[in-house]
């Protein structure tokens, strides 16, 4: 802003000083300005700057713009015209931004190249071509981002990356979170060829300071490949296979005999076998935070394994059905679970109502999150007696999801419930209850999220809850669900789309 312009905004404040009631959202300085328009979406952004030559010109501040999502199906803006945003980017971004995700349409030659040129300071990339059917030509690409910490690539089941990749391994070596994000979900239960579409030994050996890595339902993904971390990323923290359906834990052994930092190891859907579980020295690795969710390990190999590790800080074993009452008996006997902040037992069919609550009566006071949806006969009398001791929780889910086989014979009533979490669980932020209700009464002054059964009070809940400006009530075929994934240690670095 111009020093006349910085004047006439001082003078319009000090005519209107004797009468405030004159004070009009124009007569605001230019900084007071942009931390409102910060509040808006970009698309809201792009709306505004119609308003006026000064709203234009405040809107378009680069400070605004330090975060680029350029994907409409992730809520970001479409690009219909690739020269001018080539254009943008040197005059509206350049070295303010911060991250950036691009759909295929967008990871061009001209694009790379230019976002390599002016922004500099950019961190964050995610490069999608999920949707891509045929990969741009990069045999001119001489220039890419190279001071990223964090990198995400969707990937396609029909594009092979090595025309990209090979042109930027050179730029990788800063990077400290790597994304390869499959296509776990859109496939189908027939049996498809599977293709190697990415070379993750040559990533892996162009990106020695790893932290972080996510392979999220990378279909070809198998044990050799969870090998190939073992060498070179000696800096490895996280270690995150979900969906990786070919994963039978063969190669763990090696992989935190050689990466001794790594704390947390996320297996969920893994064709996990007891004897490679077994194998591995669990006594002296520093794995603290575990999911290994859906896998079908039996009572005796989880006791094996989880009696092993010396401290349980977050723990997530639903849908194992034979995560049972003996194996908890001896994770509680063994104290193993004294650090721990959050557990997942939803669905495990062989773990009783006594054993869970003498867990809650030991654990309670310490857990921050606690899953235990799925289990029909923990009505309101078991809940009401055990709210109590979980003072210090911010993410619960209770009940069970509609259409699940079990259903009650009895009504259960929900208010008693929710009082008392609205008495006992100050710091409630995100609690989800499944089953239907007829009325829902909360106090909790931090909680932001409530996911409530398709009840016939939902309405008037959702009406309270935009009335306090919290962030959502969500009815629970929406298919959104509440979990306790973001008190893991790295949390912030798992995140991805």
């Amino acid at each position: 802003m111009t020093s006349r312009a910085k004047g006439r905004g001082r003078n319009s404040i000090a005519a209107v000083s004797d009468n405030p009631s004159s004070l009009t959202f124009a007569d605001l300085p230019a900084k007071l300005m942009i931390k409102v328009f910060s509040y808006l979406s970009h698309s809201e952004l792009c709306r505004i700057c119609l308003v006026s030559k000064r709203w234009r010109e405040l809107a378009y501040d680069s400070r605004l713009w330090t975060n680029l999502r350029l994907r409409p199906e992730f809520g970001g803006l479409s690009v219909s015209n690739v020269s001018q945003f080539v254009d943008l980017i040197g005059s509206r971004f350049s070295t303010a931004l911060r991250s950036i995700d691009l759909p295929c349409e967008l990871i061009t030659v001209p694009v790379l190249e230019e976002i390599a040129r002016q922004c500099v300071n950019l961190r964050y990339m995610t490069l999608d071509f999920s949707k891509a059917m045929q990969l741009h030509d990069y045999n001119d690409l001489v220039d890419f981002p190279a001071n990223l910490y964090y990198l995400c690539v969707c990937l396609s089941d029909v594009i092979f990356m090595e025309g990209l990749m090979r042109k930027i391994y050179h730029c990788l070596s800063t990077v400290q979170v790597l994304h390869l994000i499959g296509t776990f979900e859109q496939s189908s239960e027939e049996e498809e060829e599977i293709y190697e579409v990415i070379n993750i030994s040559k990533i892996k050996a162009h990106t020695p300071n790893l932290r972080v890595v996510n392979l999220y339902g990378v279909m070809f993904v198998d044990d050799s490949h969870v090998e190939l971390l073992s060498f070179n990323c000696v800096h490895l923290e996280c270690v995150a296979l979900n969906f990786c359906i070919k994963v039978t834990g063969s190669s763990l052994k090696n992989l935190l005999e050689k990466c001794k930092k790594i704390k947390t190891l996320l297996l969920h859907h893994c064709e996990l076998v007891d004897a490679h579980m077994m194998a591995v020295d669990w006594e002296h690795s520093h794995v603290k935070e575990l999911d290994i969710t859906s896998t079908e390990l039996s009572a005796n190999c989880l006791e094996n394994v989880l009696t092993r590790i010396r401290s349980l800080e977050y723990l997530a074993v639903g849908y194992c059905d034979f995560f049972t009452d003996a194996v908890m008996e001896k994770l509680m006997e063994t104290g193993n679970l004294r650090e721990l902040r959050a557990i997942d037992i939803s669905y495990t069919c062989n773990l009783s109502e006594p054993v869970i609550g003498k867990f809650i009566k030991r654990y309670g006071p310490q857990l921050l999150g606690l899953m235990l949806h799925g289990k029909p006969l923990l009505n309101e009398f078991f809940w009401t007696a055990n709210i109590p001791l979980l003072k210090n929780i911010k993410i619960c889910t209770l009940g069970q999801r509609d259409g699940w086989y079990f259903e009650l014979n009895t009504k259960v009533h929900i208010d008693q419930v929710i009082n008392a979490f609205a008495s006992h669980c100050p710091k409630m932020e995100r609690l989800e209850i499944q089953w239907d209700v007829a009325t829902i009464r909360t106090r909790c002054p931090f909680l932001q999220s409530l996911t409530l059964a398709d009840g016939g009070y939902y309405e008037m809940a959702n009406s309270n809850f935009e009335r306090a400006q919290r962030s959502r009530v969500v009815r629970t075929f929406n298919r959104y669900a509440t979990s306790i994934v973001q008190l893991l240690s790295c949390y912030g670095d798992l995140l991805f789309n």
